[in-house]
């Protein structure tokens, strides 16, 4: 697998940082994870169009790890070319009602060349085009999920949360990691500082850990990570 980090931020506008999104490159099987804003734009950045993403995963339903989902709806329907290739969106608790809300807003974004499957999928694994998915709740919001994807080799995504068993059985023995981690040492309910992840990864083991979803608190941080930790950035590119 290959992975695209198209944005490492927060709800905090900066020009360095997009808010949060990923895209996972798996043989001809390419995953979005969250669809925060300017995600469209993003994608074109790397050379990718939303008719090349086969499935999209919502951690939760903030803004910035959302925003922009209603865009590409409207892309696919409006683009250079109507999408004709099927497209799935997994979630939380709430997924359906969700999409259901945003079509109601932008009844522009019902599908009209394409089919478009949105599922529940909370604490279970479901295989699709040879990645397995697995989800389980984690400590953000009601319908907050933490992702692990497994093909060859295994994935980790937290998503939003603060220190998280179910994120810890996700995490075991993974690859790769993609954890939150808000702040290097102040610490906000619902989202990790470097003590808590520290805790995660003890009992989680994952290979490397890469740190994202950071606020400008990380740019005075004085501290030296040392491995597996690695601090994500716009446009990074990493082989699982």
């Amino acid at each position: 697998m290959k992975l695209h980090i198209l944005g490492t931020g927060t709800a905090i506008p900066r020009i360095e940082r997009n808010s949060s999104a990923y895209l996972v490159i798996a043989r001809d099987f390419n995953i979005l994870v969250d669809v925060g804003p300017s995600v469209v734009r993003r994608l074109l950045e790397r050379g990718f169009e939303v008719d090349d993403i086969d499935l999209i995963v919502i951690t939760h339903f903030h803004v910035d790890h959302t925003a922009d989902l209603s865009t590409f709806f409207f892309a696919c329907n409006y683009g250079k070319t109507a999408r004709e290739k099927p497209l799935t969106i997994i979630g939380g608790n709430g997924i359906t009602r969700f999409y259901r809300g945003l079509r109601k807003i932008y009844p522009w974004i019902e599908p009209k060349t394409y089919d478009l499957t949105v599922k529940r999928l909370v604490n279970e694994s479901r295989a699709f085009n040879g990645v397995t998915i697995t989800t389980a709740p984690v400590r953000h919001n009601p319908e907050s999920i933490g992702i692990r994807l497994d093909e060859k080799r295994s994935l980790t995504f937290s998503g939003d949360t603060d220190f998280s068993q179910n994120l810890i059985k996700l995490a075991d023995r993974a690859d790769l990691l993609v954890a939150e981690c808000a702040f290097p040492e102040r610490k906000v309910k619902g989202h990790l500082n470097l003590e808590s992840l520290y805790r995660i990864v003890k009992k989680a083991m994952p290979k490397r850990v890469l740190l994202t979803h950071l606020y400008p608190d990380w740019d005075t941080y004085k501290g030296v990570l040392h491995a597996p930790y690695l601090l994500a950035e716009d446009g990074m590119e990493i082989e699982i």
